[in-house]
C-alpha cells in the first residue's frame, strides 16, 4: 500500500545515508560538506609537503657530494678510479745525483718529464685515437700504437719524455683514457764530448754504461747521499783532446781513435776519449761501433811503446846498462819468424840506441837476457795482465800468448803477441816516470788534502826511473818521436806501430799507430797517450802511417794547448853540448 502522505519521487531516508551530503536538508547538509572538504584539503597538502622535503633532501645531498669531491681533486689531486694512478716497479728515484767534472762543470743531470700513457679500457675509439696521436706526435710507429690502445690491460705505455710542445699537443687532443706520468729524463749538456766515460741509462732511469752504471747505487740507488759525483776529468782537457784526435781521424782517414790524459801521480783521468763516439741524450740511435770504448775495451797489439816497460826491466834486473851493446847487425830467425828492425842500423847497438831508433832486434835480445819467467812476472806487476782498475765496467782484459814460449819472449818484448788496452799502457809508462810506483788510474778527483803522491806498488827503483826520462826525452829530441815536441814543455816519450792481427797472421796495410808521452820530462806530470786505427798515409807524411807521422804530431798539439791549462809553464832548457851524442855513443 502506498503511503499518499509523502510526495511522489522522494526517497526512503535510510537509502540516503549513502548518497551525496547535498542531499542532507539545511544546516546538517553544509556541515558535512565542510567537513568533507577539510578532511581532503589537509591530507593533500601533507603529501605534497612530504615529496618537496625528500625532493630537497636529494637535492641537497647530491650537492653535498659533488662539494667534497671537488674539494677532494683540489686539495690532493687524485686520479679518478677508473684511471688509476700507474707507479712503474722501476720507478725512477725523483732526484738522481748530478755527475760533474773536477771544477763543478755540469755532465748529467735530470729533469722532470711528462710521459704519455693510456687507459685502453676508457678509450673510445682506438683507430680515431691512433689516428690523432700520429698527427700529434708523427715519430710514432703507428701499428704498435694502435695495438695498445686496443689491449685488455688497464695501462700502457704510448712515449716517455715528452718535450713541453709535445705535451701540449697531445693534451689539447682531448682523447678519453689518455693520462700524463711525471718521471726523471736525464739529460748530457754537454753531449757527445764526455760519452764514454759518463755512458748513459734506460728509460727507467737505471745505468747501463760507464760511471751511471758503475755507480748506479750511488747516483739513483739506496747509496745517494745527495750530493754530485765529482769526476777527474776536465772538460777543457777533455775538449782540446778529442777536438785534435777528431782531426787526425779526417786527416788520415783513419777508422777511429782512442786517447787518454793521465796525471802519472795520482793516477787521475785528466781526459778520455773514443771516436767515434756517440750523444748518451739518445744512444739508441747510435750505431753500435760508436758505444765501443776504445781505451778500455780496445784490446790491441800496441807495438814498440813496450820497449819502454824491455829497457825499464832489463836495467832493473842488471842484465843491462846505458852502456851496453845489442848486436842488431842482422834480423834474427826463430823457427819460421823473423824479428827485422823496421829501419835498420845493421850494427851493434847500445840501449839507449835501441830504444832511440826502435830496435826490435836489440829489444828481443834484451828480453832473453832477462828471461821469459822474469818478463811475464815483470809485465804480471806492471799490471799488464789483468783488466785495468778503472770504474767503468766495460774494461776488458788483456790477450795473454799461452803457452809463453821462447819466442813469445821476444816478440812481446817490442809490443807484439800481448793484446792490452791504450789504458793499460799510459799507466805502465806513467809507472816509468813517476819514480817508478804503478798507481791505478781512476775517474773519480782526489781531496787535495788526501793527495796519494806516494801511493802505487813500487815497480822500478827511482834510479831506474830517471834513466827511463832521458830515454824517453831522447826519443822526441833525437829519435822516432820528434813530431810530439812542443818547444819548451820537455816532452818526452815512444812511438809504437803494429800490424792487425788477422787469421794466420797479419794484415801489412792496417796499422795500429800510437804515441805515449809525457811532460814536463825534468819532472813528469802527465802522461797522454793517442791511438790511431788504421790510419793512411798521405803525401804530408810521404805515404808513411807510423805512429811518428800521425799519433805524435796529435800529442804535441795537445800539449801545447793544455799546458797553460794545467799550469805547467814553458820554460827554455839550457843547452848541452853533446849530450845526445853521449848518452847514444853514436859512432862509438
Amino acid at each position: 500500500m502506498i503511503d499518499q502522505s509523502r510526495p511522489t519521487g522522494s526517497r526512503p531516508f535510510s537509502q540516503s545515508n549513502s548518497s551525496h551530503s547535498s542531499h542532507l536538508p539545511g544546516r546538517l547538509g553544509r556541515a558535512v560538506r565542510h567537513f568533507r572538504i577539510d578532511g581532503v584539503g589537509k591530507e593533500s597538502m601533507e603529501t605534497a609537503r612530504s615529496r618537496v622535503l625528500v625532493a630537497a633532501a636529494l637535492f641537497a645531498a647530491g650537492f653535498l657530494v659533488l662539494a667534497l669531491r671537488l674539494v677532494d681533486l683540489g686539495l690532493f689531486e687524485r686520479v679518478a678510479e677508473t684511471a688509476p694512478r700507474y707507479q712503474p716497479e722501476t720507478a725512477v728515484v725523483a732526484g738522481r745525483a748530478d755527475i760533474v767534472d773536477r771544477n763543478g762543470v755540469l755532465l748529467a743531470t735530470s729533469l722532470r718529464t711528462a710521459s704519455l700513457y693510456a687507459d685502453p679500457k676508457l678509450v673510445l675509439d682506438a683507430e680515431d685515437a691512433t689516428n690523432k696521436l700520429m698527427v700529434a706526435l708523427p715519430d710514432l710507429n703507428r701499428a704498435e700504437v694502435l695495438s695498445r690502445l686496443n689491449s685488455h690491460g688497464r695501462f700502457e705505455w704510448i712515449k716517455r719524455d715528452l718535450t713541453p710542445e709535445e705535451e701540449w699537443r697531445v693534451n689539447s687532443l682531448g682523447i678519453p683514457g689518455l693520462a700524463f706520468e711525471e718521471e726523471d729524463r736525464r739529460v748530457y749538456p754537454q753531449g757527445a764530448l764526455a760519452s764514454h766515460i759518463l755512458g748513459f741509462v734506460d728509460v727507467d732511469g737505471n745505468g747501463l754504461a760507464g760511471v751511471e752504471r758503475f755507480f748506479d747505487n750511488r747516483l739513483g740507488g739506496s747509496g745517494m747521499t745527495g750530493q754530485p759525483l765529482r769526476l777527474s776529468v776536465d772538460m777543457r782537457i777533455q775538449h782540446v783532446l778529442r777536438e785534435e784526435m777528431a782531426a787526425a781521424v779526417d786527416k788520415f782517414s783513419a777508422l777511429g781513435a782512442a786517447g787518454v790524459v793521465l796525471d802519472a801521480v795520482s793516477g787521475e783521468i785528466i781526459a778520455m776519449s773514443s771516436l767515434p763516439d756517440f750523444d748518451p741524450n739518445n744512444p739508441g740511435s747510435e750505431p753500435k761501433d760508436a758505444l765501443f770504448n776504445r781505451v778500455v775495451q780496445g784490446v790491441y797489439e800496441l807495438g814498440s811503446g813496450f820497449k819502454a816497460f824491455t829497457v825499464a826491466m832489463a836495467l832493473e834486473a842488471g842484465t843491462a846498462r846505458l852502456d851496453s851493446v845489442y848486436d842488431a847487425t842482422k834480423p834474427i830467425r826463430v823457427a819460421r819468424f823473423l824479428i827485422r828492425d823496421h829501419h835498420p842500423k845493421a850494427r851493434p847497438l847500445t840501449v839507449p840506441e835501441v830504444f832511440v831508433y826502435s830496435s826490435n832486434i836489440g829489444a828481443a835480445k834484451m828480453a832473453l837476457d832477462v828471461g821469459g819467467e822474469k818478463q811475464r812476472k815483470f809485465l804480471s806487476r806492471l799490471g799488464m795482465m789483468r783488466e785495468p782498475t778503472l770504474e767503468l765496467m766495460e774494461a776488458a782484459e788483456p790477450i795473454i800468448p799461452q803457452p809463453w814460449r821462447e819466442v813469445t819472449t821476444m816478440t812481446v818484448s817490442y809490443g807484439h803477441g800481448l793484446a792490452v788496452t791504450p789504458l793499460h799502457l799510459a799507466t805502465g809508462v806513467a809507472a816509468m816516470v813517476n819514480g817508478g810506483r804503478l798507481i791505478d788510474a781512476t775517474l773519480l778527483r782526489h781531496d787535495e788534502a788526501t793527495h796519494p803522491d806516494a801511493g802505487g806498488d813500487r815497480i822500478i827503483s827511482p834510479e831506474t826511473s830517471r834513466a827511463m826520462r832521458q830515454l824517453l826525452r831522447l826519443v822526441v829530441t833525437d829519435g822516432t818521436g820528434s813530431k810530439a815536441e812542443a818547444v819548451g814543455y820537455r816532452v818526452g816519450g815512444k812511438t809504437g806501430s803494429a800490424e792487425k792481427s788477422a787469421a794466420g797472421g797479419y794484415r801489412r796495410r792496417a796499422l795500429i799507430s800510437s804515441f805515449v808521452g809525457a811532460f814536463p820530462m825534468d819532472d813528469p806530470r802527465y802522461v797522454i797517450f793517442v791511438l790511431l786505427d788504421e790510419p793512411n798515409g798521405i803525401k804530408e807524411t810521404f805515404n808513411y802511417a807510423t805512429g811518428g807521422w800521425t799519433a805524435a804530431p796529435v800529442v804535441g798539439h795537445v800539449i801545447r794547448r793544455i799546458g797553460p791549462m794545467l799550469g805547467v809553464a814553458p820554460r827554455m832548457e839550457p843547452v848541452q853540448a853533446g849530450r845526445a851524442a853521449k848518452l847514444l855513443k853514436i859512432g862509438g
